[in-house]
C-alpha cells in the first residue's frame, strides 16, 4: 500500500497533533485505516445492543452517535483534503460537531446500518488517497481557520477514529 510520511508541524491546527501522535511515523497510514476500521467493528459488534444506544453518563454520545460523528468527520476531511490536493485554496469553513450529532439521527439507526455507510465512506476515503499524486500531499490550505495539508488531513482522520475507539473501550468495554 502506498506510502504518506507523516504531516511535519506547521502543517495542521495545533489541536490535531493529538490525533496525530496517536499513530506511528511508518507511513501506512492507509493501512492504519484498514485495521481500525476492523477493530472498530469488531468491537461494537461485540457491545450488547442495549449498550450502543444509551450513553455511558448525562450529556456524553451514545456509540452509535460516535460511529456516525467519525462517519461525518472523516467525509468532510477527505473533502477538504480533494480541494487541497487539486490545488484549490479557497478558505473552508469549519463546522459543528454536536450540531452534526444533534441532527444525525444516529439513535434511530441500526448498528449494521451504520457500519454499512462507516465501509462505504472508508473504502471512499481509501481510494481518494491512494489514487493521488505524491505532489498533491504537501499541498495545504485553510480549513477552520487552521492551514491544513493534505496528508495531514489522512492522519487526523486515523488518529481520530483511534481517539474514539480508545473512548468507546473505556466507557462501554469490549
Amino acid at each position: 500500500m502506498k506510502l504518506i510520511p507523516k504531516p511535519n508541524e506547521g502543517e495542521y491546527a495545533p489541536y490535531a497533533i493529538m490525533y496525530i501522535d496517536l499513530l506511528p511515523d511508518d507511513g501506512l497510514v492507509l493501512q492504519h485505516l484498514e485495521t481500525y476500521l476492523q477493530i472498530v467493528k469488531e468491537t461494537v459488534r461485540a457491545l450488547p445492543e442495549n449498550k450502543l444506544s444509551i450513553p455511558h453518563a448525562p450529556g456524553e454520545w451514545t456509540v452509535k452517535d460516535i460511529l456516525v460523528h467519525i462517519i461525518d468527520d472523516e467525509r468532510i476531511y477527505s473533502y477538504r483534503a480533494l480541494r487541497f490536493a487539486r490545488g484549490d485554496t479557497t478558505e473552508l469553513p469549519g463546522f459543528d460537531q454536536l450540531l452534526f450529532a444533534a441532527n444525525a439521527g444516529a439513535n434511530d439507526r441500526t448498528l449494521e446500518d451504520i457500519l454499512e455507510e462507516y465501509i462505504a465512506v472508508r473504502a471512499a476515503t481509501i481510494t481518494l488517497f491512494k489514487n493521488l499524486p505524491e505532489s498533491a500531499y504537501e499541498r495545504a490550505g485553510i480549513a477552520n481557520g487552521h492551514i491544513m495539508s493534505v496528508r495531514a488531513a489522512i492522519y487526523h482522520l486515523a488518529g481520530h477514529e483511534r481517539h474514539h475507539l480508545a473512548s468507546i473501550r473505556e466507557h462501554y468495554g469490549e
